[in-house]
């Protein structure tokens, strides 16, 4: 089976890859032809994934499968959420995003957080399905590894061993991850949709 992720992030792309069985053959939006940046203008994790599959379908005619994913820190309400990616401004750059949120939790008691992942997969123009993942943890109080990207210097899965996502290898983050739960969904509804 062929299916294109939807994503010009280059790091989600090798996160995904190894997460789905050999049968399945991945491509890029390079591969397909898509140069554009795809559109994410909806106000939440849902709205976002769905709104990028669905461009590459109408665009393209490629069965195709996006992605969204939040930070949602409970001493902020829930932010940054859908706007993680663009928290500190436009120019979307993962350093900026994280000193913001440090200086946002200075002095906070409360530094738990959970990063969740939505999956939109479109099969047709009529067939669309979601899958949620989420993984629960902390905002450590300053940036922690120089592997991984966006928030993961600064978030401490709760259920790790005292590591942020950025000081583990990247087969241990999927071990646990948001995105790696919500691409198992994906991968077990193919299964048993067609056998994959």
């Amino acid at each position: 089976m062929r299916l294109c992720f939807a994503s010009n992030n280059a790091h989600k792309l090798d996160e995904i890859r190894p997460l789905l069985p050999a049968s399945m053959e991945l491509l890029s939006l390079a591969d397909i032809g898509c140069t554009e940046e795809l559109p994410e203008t909806q106000d939440t994790l849902e709205g976002n994934a769905l709104q990028k599959a669905r461009y590459v379908w109408d665009h393209f005619g490629v069965a195709c499968f996006a992605d969204d994913t939040g930070l949602e820190v409970t001493a902020l309400h829930g932010e940054p959420g859908v706007y993680s990616a663009r928290y500190a401004g436009p120019q979307r750059r993962a350093e900026d995003n994280v000193q913001k949120l440090l200086r946002e939790l200075q002095g906070a008691s409360d530094r738990s957080a959970q990063f969740r992942t939505v999956v939109a997969l479109v099969l047709s123009a009529t067939e669309v399905h979601t899958f949620d993942g989420a993984v629960a943890g902390y905002i450590t109080e300053q940036v922690q590894g120089t592997d991984g990207f966006g928030y993961d210097p600064v978030f401490q899965p709760a259920e790790g061993d005292g590591r942020t996502f950025a000081q583990m290898t990247l087969a241990e983050k999927n071990a646990i991850s948001h995105r790696s739960r919500a691409v198992a969904g994906l991968v077990a509804f193919l299964s048993n949709s067609t056998g994959l």
